[in-house]
């Protein structure tokens, strides 16, 4: 089956627009082919629901049909992978953990928790190498709501 790649536009309450590669399944439906570098709630295979208000323009995302079982943190590196052999060497543990990554730059880089990898594990790591790291999905407050924010 021959798939046809496109760039799906995610918009923040601020105006702040992300586009990210996804598979057209057709009716509407898009499988995400890359991870969020800014968006939230949202990871590497999740099928959602887009739609372009004109033509040629970006389909824009509705909503989450499906979820993967994907999982996304976000984390900064200083000094940068490709400058820091200690920076690299967090990137190897995290794929021998079972986790993959993909960059938007060497500092600033997306990982993947597959569904099968305990994220309590990988965020455990990240805080006892003293990461500077995020939840993107799930978000901080999905998987703690009694924390006052």
């Amino acid at each position: 089956m021959n798939s046809k790649m496109v760039k799906v536009k995610f918009s923040d309450a601020e105006g702040n627009v992300e586009t990210l590669w996804a598979e057209a399944l057709g009716n509407d439906l898009y499988r995400l082919c890359n991870s969020p570098f800014y968006a939230y709630g949202i990871s590497w295979q999740d099928v959602i629901e887009a739609r372009c208000e004109q033509e040629n323009e970006f389909p824009e995302f509705i909503r989450i049909v499906q979820k993967s079982g994907n999982r996304t943190l976000r984390i900064l590196l200083d000094p940068p992978a490709d400058m820091a052999q200690e920076s690299q060497e967090i990137l190897d543990e995290l794929v021998e953990m079972g986790c993959d990554y993909e960059g938007f730059n060497p500092a600033y880089l997306c990982v993947n928790v597959p569904a099968e990898v305990e994220l309590e594990l990988i965020c455990d790591y990240l805080t006892e190498m003293e990461c500077s790291w995020e939840h993107a999905d799930p978000s901080y407050f999905q998987l703690y709501p009694k924390v006052l924010h």
